[in-house]
């Protein structure tokens, strides 16, 4: 055989990532979870129905919005490394557990059901786990940005540095709101933990609007 036709069936043999499709599945299952503890709860009134529409709202705002920051991300990010074959195991598993820790909480318009565990626990760990999931993607986000690697254009840079500014941001608010004051005192009836949190949505909107008017200038 040539060495042509030898490194053509090198390249054929050499095994795909597959990453991408299984963290589709894991996302797709996260969501598909978040839906059938709604299913599965009885309210016994339309306010308890509301307030389990709007707190499954919440998890699903949560995970869609890394769904689509993750898959942006991944176009460009190649996953051969070491590293980021890391972060990718671990965000993934943050991802999977998701579910089983919001399930594990109450913002006082859903009921938590034969469950022991304080709020103040359960909403720091989950704090936790959303804060590592940006965290990580900061991280990806910082890899790409990197002018050394040459991953994206380089009229690209600024916008991804953006984001990862953005994105360490959104994590520290939910890595922030596990100190005890921010559990202890309350706005109008709802604990300073919970107020950081929807924060973050608006400062990731905020930061999408103002680099969609940056990008707009500078054509």
């Amino acid at each position: 055989m040539s060495e042509n036709g030898r490194g053509r069936a090198e390249q054929f043999q050499r095994p795909r990532p597959r990453i991408q499709s299984l963290s589709d599945l894991i996302f797709g299952l996260a969501l598909s979870i978040g839906a059938l503890n709604l299913i599965a709860s009885k309210p016994p009134d339309t306010a308890a129905l509301l307030g389990n529409i709007a707190s499954f709202g919440f998890s699903f705002l949560v995970l869609i919005l890394v769904w689509f920051r993750y898959t942006e991300i991944m176009s460009v990010l190649p996953v051969e490394t070491t590293r980021t074959r890391a972060l990718n195991t671990i965000m993934l598993f943050l991802v999977a557990i998701e579910p089983y820790l919001f399930n594990q909480l109450s913002f006082g318009l859903n009921t938590v059901a034969s469950s022991t565990l304080s709020q103040n626990d359960a909403s720091a760990v989950y704090a936790l786990d959303i804060g590592a999931i940006w965290a990580i993607l900061a991280s990806f986000s910082h890899i790409l940005s990197s002018e050394e690697r040459n991953l994206v254009a380089p009229d690209l840079l600024r916008k991804y540095r953006l984001f990862r500014n953005l994105e360490l941001i959104v994590g520290g608010l939910f890595f922030v709101s596990i100190l005890p004051p921010f559990w202890t005192y309350a706005i109008g009836g709802t604990n300073l933990r919970y107020v950081l949190w929807l924060l973050s949505f608006f400062v990731r909107r905020g930061g999408n609007l103002y680099s969609r008017a940056a990008l707009k200038q500078r054509h």
